[in-house]
């Protein structure tokens, strides 16, 4: 069972609820709450110096989202990676982010090409870092970006909240350096594409490069498997 101590302190009143769920869900996704993990409802309430009751919505949105799994007389257990749910999250990301692309390369700007390479220059720090956190919220950066040149910003929170269960996955195939390099290079040929105008390439290429996560699976699961629902038996 874990405990769970706040960053910040969380302000009393209506927006409660929605602070703890926002926290936890971060650390779900991140993976510093693994899969399978027990999470103490009391505990987490006097973690927080709240009641119980703002703990209890926030679990019930984290359990709708599929990324709790509530047990009744049992407990609530961090839910484990459903490859169904990856796999249908990369075909959302690759059908909006590839139309994405494809505006973003039609309609940038001088200086939005300016902010894509220092972008690219964060993740290129974070990846000589092996800080794989910070190489995350680059790429994060770099695919939010792309949706505001394209001129559809709204899009991207769309996106951010249909990718939970592929996020976790990419976070635990991130901790390996050499696929920091791996999508660093794919990243570098969208953003070349991009600032080049050439929206047919820079949808290949953001296909390509949200499709190398699905070849992650097979060797992030063979070191996790216990985190993963729906994995084919080994032959």
């Amino acid at each position: 069972m874990i405990s769970v101590a706040r960053r910040n302190p969380v302000r009393r009143g209506r927006l409660v609820a929605p602070q703890i769920y926002f926290d936890l869900r971060e650390r779900i996704v991140s993976v510093s709450l693994v899969p399978g993990e027990l999470l103490s409802e009391v505990r987490i309430a006097q973690d927080y110096g709240v009641s119980r009751t703002p703990v209890r919505e926030a679990f019930k949105r984290l359990e709708e989202e599929g990324l709790l799994e509530v047990v009744p007389k049992v407990g609530s257990f961090v839910a484990r990676i459903d490859l169904d749910a990856v796999r249908d999250s990369q075909f959302i990301r690759e059908t909006l982010e590839c139309r994405i692309v494809e505006l973003a390369a039609a309609r940038i700007r001088p200086a939005q090409r300016s902010q894509l390479v220092a972008v690219l220059l964060r993740q290129n720090a974070a990846s000589e870092a092996n800080d794989s956190a910070g190489f995350f919220r680059a790429d994060e950066n770099m695919h939010e970006l792309l949706a505001k040149i394209a001129g559809h910003a709204r899009t991207w929170a769309i996106i951010h909240e249909a990718k939970a269960q592929l996020d976790r996955l990419r976070r635990l195939a991130l901790v390996d350096p050499e696929r920091q390099r791996k999508r660093l290079i794919e990243h570098r040929a969208i953003v070349e594409r991009v600032c080049a105008g050439d929206g047919p390439g820079a949808a290949l290429a953001m296909s390509e490069h949200l499709n190398s996560i699905l070849h992650a699976i097979e060797s992030v699961s063979k070191i996790n498997q216990d985190y993963f629902d729906g994995l084919k038996p080994a032959k």
